[in-house]
């Protein structure tokens, strides 16, 4: 509202842009997805509000810059643009990629049942998930149409979901230090 307000009564020369969900490299620890790759990684519950089918769009982070970038060079002045990685998925469904992708980078081991030995046992990441209380007010489904930025400056995003989460997963793994 401040940017339009400034637009209208000084005529500056804007541009605004609204994004759904980021992520990638360097994404703030108490998010979602760094969440989960952390947990999993050190053997922790991965919590997942209520029952974990809310929906979000997520775009890859460099894609959303190289979206604002067109934007701000090419957009017409005065407009808004909606910045979307037409990638929707359930909580669930991001959770259960995550643990695949690290159950086959890196594989996690329990003990096995038999006291007798010392061996231990493949297991799956998704043992892991565990289903907290939602917050109060939690959206279920929230998404964002990019179709005037698509058609307009002809943007597309470089990454769909599989392979921007493969890409953000090695990028924790090395930032944890872990070998794949």
């Amino acid at each position: 509202m401040i940017v339009r307000a400034y637009r209208e009564t000084y005529g500056m020369n804007t541009v605004i842009t609204n994004c759904s969900n980021n992520y990638g490299p360097k994404q703030h620890d108490e998010k979602l997805i760094p969440t989960i790759i952390r947990n999993a990684l050190n053997g922790n519950p991965i919590p997942i509000y209520g029952d974990g089918k809310n929906i979000r769009d997520w775009l890859y982070v460099l894609d959303h810059c190289k979206g604002i970038d067109l934007v701000y060079h090419a957009g017409k002045t005065g407009e808004v643009y909606n910045i979307g990685g037409k990638n929707e998925r359930t909580n669930l469904q991001i959770v259960d990629r995550i643990c695949t992708i690290l159950d086959e980078m890196v594989p996690r081991h329990s003990e096995s049942n038999n006291r007798h030995s010392e061996q231990s046992e493949e297991s799956s990441y998704k043992e892991l998930i565990t289903f907290v209380e939602d917050r109060a007010g939690h959206d279920r489904r929230y998404a964002i149409d990019a179709t005037k930025l698509e058609n307009e400056l002809l943007w597309r995003a470089d990454e769909n979901f599989d392979s921007g989460i493969v890409k953000t997963v090695e990028w924790y793994l090395k930032k944890y230090g872990i070998d794949k």
